[in-house]
């Protein structure tokens, strides 16, 4: 079953249309295909749904694409809602009114010692500029804040899938800030697969970074997926498709790298 759950559109980051998206997924023969639109991200700045009244257009807009596509594929209406302490949780309870088919769990921001919040994926020098200003010029603080604040979301607060767990890896490969064949940063992955695993959520591998030409691997890592893979953890295939080119991207390349599992939502049950 080809299928993808992570997918943006022009409702917040995304290059296409919802219905322009679900075309795409069709034609290259998904049987299902879900909406994760960024929901209550710090800054509105054109790449989040900022309003309630946003919110609703999208989901009826989601629904619409759903309807046309009945019988042949289904189209699902999630969102992608970060966590960053103190300003936003990704809580089933706080987007309710919604009706939301699943709810993705992400970090993009990390809350600095002095309460600045650091971008993670926006641009290399963006985030050499934060560990800068607000980790002291200390990489591995800030690897360490990244990691205890996906730690705290998975334990604390109600969604379905851990939205790529190590995108703090983003970067790394190009513009390299920390060594993740380190002790310290194999202790944080295995401390952070305990959490995870602990919880219960579907933790997603993301193809995203691959599309985008940061890292030719998803995430999480090879060696987080396995430390995940001996805890239990049950993992979803997604390509974080911000363009409908990337909706199977390297999908030949991963689909068989593990053994995904079938939400209940794209079953047709509740989530």
């Amino acid at each position: 079953m080809r299928t993808n759950f992570h997918t943006h559109s022009t409702w917040c980051d995304g290059a296409n249309t919802p219905a322009e998206m679900a075309a795409a997924a069709r034609e290259k023969g998904f049987s299902a295909l879900g909406f994760s639109s960024h929901l209550a991200i710090p800054f509105d700045d054109g790449c989040a749904i900022a309003t309630t009244e946003k919110a609703r257009a999208y989901v009826a807009d989601v629904r619409r694409v759903a309807a046309a596509h009945a019988g042949a594929m289904l189209v699902l209406c999630g969102a992608e809602a970060d966590y960053v302490p103190g300003v936003a949780v990704p809580d089933r309870t706080r987007h309710a009114a919604l009706g939301l088919d699943y709810l993705i769990g992400s970090v993009h921001y990390v809350k600095a010692p002095d309460g600045a919040l650091v971008p993670v994926d926006h641009t290399p020098e963006k985030l050499r500029a934060g560990i800068a200003a607000h980790f002291g010029g200390d990489a591995e603080a800030y690897v360490r804040a990244y990691f205890a604040q996906e730690r705290d979301m998975a334990a604390q607060f109600d969604f379905d899938v851990v939205g790529h767990p190590d995108l703090v890896r983003k970067f790394n490969a190009k513009h390299p800030l920390f060594d993740e064949n380190a002790a310290w940063y194999r202790e944080e992955v295995e401390r952070t697969a305990d959490a995870l695993a602990a919880s219960g959520k579907i933790v997603e591998v993301n193809t995203g970074a691959i599309s985008r030409g940061w890292l030719d691997d998803a995430y999480p890592s090879p060696a987080f997926r396995a430390a995940l893979r001996a805890r239990g953890a049950r993992f979803v295939l997604s390509s974080d498709a911000h363009a409908a080119e990337a909706l199977d991207c390297a999908f030949d390349r991963f689909g068989n790298a593990e053994a995904y599992c079938a939400p209940v939502w794209a079953l047709g049950g509740e989530a």
